[in-house]
This record gives structure tokens, C-alpha cells and sequence, in this order.
């Protein structure tokens, strides 16, 4: 068992490593696929253990339960595509003199130590663990941000770790807080931050201490998540860094960081009841849906336009967290799911756009569909499954979500929600119908669009695509794994 916790982490971790003593060569440049396809494959065999009970390992520092593995799936199934694209991604920045040896092997390293980290995160049994591999997380992407080491790609950077720094220690001083009331709950030193221990004896927390804890934590993990008000980090970062890392940013670190923040509210609404942590989380809800509306309605920069929607998304969860219910918590692990899918195969193919045209302005690309059919395919068909249509994962987590809402009396919130993504995706439709089918632009200076990506960059988009509209067309056993870590989190029927 022990081994089966350790193989998510240390296949990545063990890749990390090969590209840290050989570097990137073509003899190793697909190490990062086959350590993502191993992490799936683990996360698979957890998930079928951890539906019969826990999984602990390394005395109790970690432990997968069904929502444990269910997020490893989630990492495992984001991360085989970006990884299948990076190879071709690389290259193509190598040849085009935007990188170097040197830059590609940082990244083989880089990459694989932050899937380590993000993997780590979601096995680790308390608080104390998680938040030191959330904090690797915000060290290793730094440097991947600014990759390409221009002006812009190193305010990014350096703005990128002074908000999530910011976040990480409002975390930081939740943790302390929560501690000393566990410890004043008479919670064993050695179990005062684990997940299992603080539910069994949150009655007896401290509720002032505890309110305030989870506050702190909430906004503090929610920084990370891109939630309103301290998402300012997150449309730099994705417009900066390379586009298989922004898919790994956007589909896996930001449900990573909301783990925790689910993790945080099952603790506080043990504690206090649900009336604090869903109050602080439609506030964030709403602000973040508020925020990326707006924005959106101005966005000239396609990539930008990407990082925004995911604020609208990271809000969604938060308005499906708040709600509590056993379907509103199943909807949003599944939103989880599918916009992780949709969102990778929309920045990877954003990332061949970017390449194909030199910039990222919404304007510069017109008549892609003539020009690139795959990559207009695989960018149009993620933006519609982004916006909630079927047959995609999306639109039957928002359906659950909305359901959920009505149900449980939040009819107002709900409401106010739809309104604001009725006019989030009357935005992004505009300006990606613009992008797919506008005339291809002529004359001097015009980009003339590859015919085709790689066939692996090409495979990455079809499986993201098809990964995300199996989970909106059936769940399959997945339906049992959610049912159940929807359970971990005490949701109520």
C-alpha cells in the first residue's frame, strides 16, 4: 500500500530527476508522459482501494481516501496531454530561438517537480503537509512563468509570487490559529492538523478561533484557486507562461488549491455549522463571477481571455461549495474534471496559435478554421464545452450545480449567476467566432498558420476533447467515486 501512495509522487519526482542528470534530449523527452501515465494509472488503482477504506502510508503522512483519488485522477488525466504536447512545444520555441538547452531542461525539471507537488498536495493526511506542497508548487512555477525570461514574462513572474505569497501566509497564520484550538480541544500534538482527527473532535474547537482559522485559510487557499479579490496573479501568469504549463496551471493547480478549501469548509462546518463558510464563500462566488464578467467584456488577448474564464469557473465552484448539498458537491468535483479537460485542450491549442502567429491579440488571428482545421476543431470545441453546452462534462456539473442551488434555497445566488454567464459567454463566443471565422488576413505581415500540429500535439487535443464529453455523456464508475467523496466531505443528501 505504501508503495501505491508513494507511485503518484514518485514517478514524477523520479522524471524530475532523469531531466536534472541527462537533460532534454529526444532519448528523454518523453519521460513526462510516461510519468503522467503512470500517475493515472496509480490514481486508478487508489481510487479502486480507497472505495473500501483509506489507503495510509509513511505513518500516516499520507492517505487516500475517494477524494484523494478522485483529484489524483484529475492531475493524472490533465497532465498526460500537456505532457504529450511539450515535446512539439519545445521544439518549435528551440527553433524558433525563444529557448535553449538549458531552458528545456529546467522545464523537464521544473514541470515534473510541481506534478510531484501538486500530487503530494492532495495525499497529504492534514493540513501541515499540504500547505508546504502548496507552497512548492508557487516556488516551481515561478521559474516556469518567466521561461521565456523577457520583460513582460518576468513582472508576471515576480507578481505571481507576491499575491500567492500573500495568500500562502493568511494560510499560514490559519493553520497556527487552527492548531492552538485543536490543542486546546485536547487533539494529540501529532494529529492536530490532520483531516480525520479535526473532524472527529471539531465540536470541541474553539468556534471564535475556528471562525477566524477558516477564514484565513479559505481566502488564503482561494488566492491560489484564483478567487476574487486576489486573482490578479492569474491572468499574467497564463498569458506568460508556456502554453502546456498554463495548462497545467489552470486545469490542475487551481482545483488542487479549491481541494483545500473544501477540505478547510468540511472542518468549519463541523465546528461552527454551515452558515460561516458558506456565507464567505457565495461573497466569493459572486465577486469572482462579477470580476471575470467584466474583464471578459474588454479582453483582447486570447490567453488572457482563457485565464479570466477560469476565475468564472474556480466562482462556480465556489457557488457549488457553498451550497453544501451532496449533489451540489458531486457537481462541482465533476466541474473539477471536465474543466480541467477543456481548459488543457484550450491553452494547448491557444499555444499553437501563439506560436503560428507570434502574438497572443485576439485581433492578429482570423480564418484560423481555413487556415489550421485542427487546431480551430480542438480551440473551438474546448471554448464550447467551457461555456456549459453539451454534450461536455460542464454543462452536466452547472446543471447540477443549479439544481443543487434551487433545491437548497439559494434560488437568489443562482440567479444572479446565470445572468453574469449569460454574458460571459455572449463574450467569448464574439471573440472566438472572430478568431475561427473571420477572413484569413492577407498582404505583408500576415501569419500563415501551420496546416496541422504534431500528431502528438494533435492526440493531446483529441483526448482532452473526448475525455471531457465521456463524463458529460455518462459517469460510469465514476459515479460511485464521486458519490463517495462527496461523503468524505460530509455533504448532506
Amino acid at each position: 500500500m505504501t508503495l501505491l501512495l508513494i507511485a503518484p509522487v514518485g514517478a514524477p519526482a523520479l522524471a524530475a530527476g532523469a531531466y536534472a542528470a541527462l537533460g532534454w534530449r529526444r532519448a528523454t523527452a518523453w519521460l513526462g508522459t510516461v510519468a503522467a501515465a503512470a500517475l493515472l494509472a496509480s490514481a486508478v488503482a487508489l481510487a479502486v482501494r480507497a472505495m473500501d477504506a483509506p489507503v495510509t502510508g509513511l505513518g500516516g503522512l499520507l492517505r487516500a481516501d475517494a477524494l484523494s483519488a478522485f483529484m489524483l485522477i484529475v492531475i493524472g488525466a490533465v497532465t498526460l496531454p500537456a505532457m504529450l504536447t511539450s515535446p512539439g512545444y519545445l521544439d518549435a520555441e528551440h527553433a524558433a530561438g525563444h529557448s535553449t538547452a538549458r531552458d528545456m531542461r529546467r522545464y523537464g525539471v521544473l514541470t515534473q517537480g510541481f506534478v510531484a507537488a501538486m500530487a503530494l498536495a492532495v495525499l497529504a493526511s492534514g493540513l501541515g503537509v499540504l500547505w508546504i506542497a502548496i507552497e512548492a508548487t508557487t516556488i516551481l512555477t515561478a521559474f516556469l512563468v518567466g521561461h521565456r525570461r523577457t520583460r513582460n514574462a518576468t513582472e508576471a513572474a515576480w507578481k505571481y509570487v507576491v499575491i500567492c505569497s500573500t495568500g500562502i501566509a493568511l494560510a499560514f497564520l490559519g493553520i497556527v490559529l487552527l492548531h492552538f484550538a485543536a490543542r486546546h480541544a485536547h487533539v494529540p500534538s501529532s494529529g492536530a492538523l490532520d483531516w480525520m482527527r479535526l473532524s472527529v473532535h471539531a465540536g470541541q474547537l474553539d468556534p471564535d478561533v475556528t471562525r477566524l482559522a477558516a477564514a484565513l485559510l479559505i481566502l488564503g487557499f482561494g488566492t491560489k484557486a484564483g478567487l476574487a479579490p486576489l486573482h490578479a496573479w492569474l491572468p499574467d501568469a497564463h498569458s506568460q507562461a508556456p502554453a502546456p504549463v498554463s495548462a497545467l496551471m489552470s486545469g490542475v493547480l487551481l482545483p488542487v488549491a479549491f481541494y483545500a478549501v473544501l477540505r478547510v469548509k468540511m472542518i468549519a462546518d463541523a465546528a461552527l455549522g454551515t452558515g460561516p463558510a458558506r456565507t464567505l464563500l457565495l461573497i466569493l462566488a459572486l465577486a469572482s463571477l462579477g470580476i471575470a464578467t467584466m474583464l471578459l467584456l474588454a479582453q483582447r488577448d486570447f490567453k488572457r481571455m482563457l485565464a479570466y474564464s477560469s476565475i468564472e469557473h474556480m466562482g462556480l465552484l465556489a457557488l457549488g461549495a457553498a451550497i453544501g448539498s451532496r449533489l451540489a458537491v458531486m457537481a462541482v468535483l465533476l466541474h473539477i474534471l471536465g474543466h480541467g479537460l477543456a481548459k488543457s485542450v484550450a491553452f494547448l491549442a491557444s499555444g499553437h496559435i501563439h506560436q503560428a502567429v507570434g502574438s497572443s491579440r485576439i485581433d492578429a488571428v482570423r480564418g484560423l478554421a481555413a487556415r489550421s482545421p485542427v487546431v480551430a476543431c480542438g480551440f473551438g470545441a474546448a471554448v464550447i464545452a467551457l461555456l456549459g453546452f453539451p454534450p461536455f462534462g460542464p454543462f452536466a456539473s452547472e446543471l447540477g450545480v443549479f439544481r443543487a442551488g434551487f433545491a437548497a434555497g439559494l434560488g437568489w445566488a443562482v440567479a444572479a449567476a446565470l445572468v453574469l454567464l449569460l454574458v460571459i459567454t455572449a463574450a467569448l463566443a464574439a471573440r472566438t467566432g472572430g478568431m475561427l471565422l473571420g477572413a484569413p488576413r492577407t498582404g505583408p505581415g500576415a501569419a500563415a498558420f501551420p496546416l496541422r500540429p504534431s500528431r502528438t500535439g494533435t492526440a493531446a487535443l483529441v483526448l482532452g476533447l473526448l475525455g471531457c464529453a465521456a463524463i458529460g455523456i455518462g459517469l460510469g464508475p465514476l459515479h460511485d467515486l464521486l458519490d463517495q467523496a462527496a461523503a468524505v466531505l460530509g455533504a448532506h443528501r
